[in-house]
């Protein structure tokens, strides 16, 4: 079997984010693992327009280009206003076939885990057809994070990240075949 890319997506945009720091750390675990190639991919990178509101055919395009290289994802996903971010579903909308027969873990934050931006993802998720994992990291801005600014996650997260890497693995290699 060859090896998969799986591709640490960052969920937002703003200014002062601390998904940056939450992506290095699950890079850091995955990395360490030494069992797929992991990449962290920030949407903020790709400069997309709201869909639909300008010619973003050059960016949609480099978006779609660099889903087509990966075969799983993991999401870092924030709750605002008990949900994802208005950029993350701008990014899921700016691709259709590219995410099609993936499969895709969550870690999320906020002051309940972020579990209500989670599971707003899994309905979005099952319209593209991204097979979403069980094992779900949860992190709250009141114990993982200083000040609401500086990650510092308790070490039981650890165990529940790697869970959750092996079932996107395990997912993402069965879906390949599907994509081959």
């Amino acid at each position: 079997m060859t090896t998969l890319n799986i591709g640490i997506i960052l969920g937002s945009t703003r200014q002062g984010r601390v998904s940056p720091q939450v992506g290095e750390w699950v890079k850091g675990i995955a990395d360490a693992r030494g069992d797929a190639n992991y990449e962290i991919v920030d949407i903020a990178d790709f400069k997309l327009p709201l869909l639909g509101e300008t010619d973003s055919y050059a960016e949609a395009q480099a978006w779609a280009a660099k889903l087509a290289t990966l075969d799983g994802f993991v999401f870092i996903v924030q709750e605002y206003n008990h949900s994802l971010t208005g950029a993350l579903k701008n990014a899921l909308d700016s691709a259709r076939e590219e995410w099609n027969n993936k499969a895709a873990g969550i870690v999320s934050y906020g002051s309940a885990g972020g579990v209500r931006a989670a599971e707003h993802l899994r309905g979005i998720l099952g319209e593209l057809s991204v097979a979403d994992v069980r094992v779900h990291p949860l992190l709250s801005l009141f114990t993982d994070f200083e000040n609401g600014s500086v990650f510092k996650p308790a070490d039981l997260h650890i165990a529940n990240v790697n869970a959750m890497l092996d079932q996107v693995l395990a997912w993402s290699g069965a879906l390949k075949t599907l994509r081959q």
